[in-house]
């Protein structure tokens, strides 16, 4: 269970962006929309491929 804490006077807004933040970092939606659909092994293992291929070039133009 998520806990944020609400000082005194602070505002709901600031309040739900914590919230939302702490949220997002749980990961909890990612997972769910893997589970949605079954991906084959061997496609993960592809995209995993093409997702290290491309952050490599992306470290090659930073140099």
């Amino acid at each position: 269970m998520i806990i944020v804490p609400v000082k005194e006077g602070e505002n709901i807004e600031r309040a739900l962006k914590k919230f939302k933040r702490k949220f997002e970092k749980t990961g909890i939606v990612k997972e769910l929309r893997a589970r949605q659909q079954f991906d084959k092994p061997s496609v993960l293992k592809r995209l995993a491929k093409e997702h290290a291929v491309y952050v490599q070039q992306l470290k090659r133009e930073e140099d």
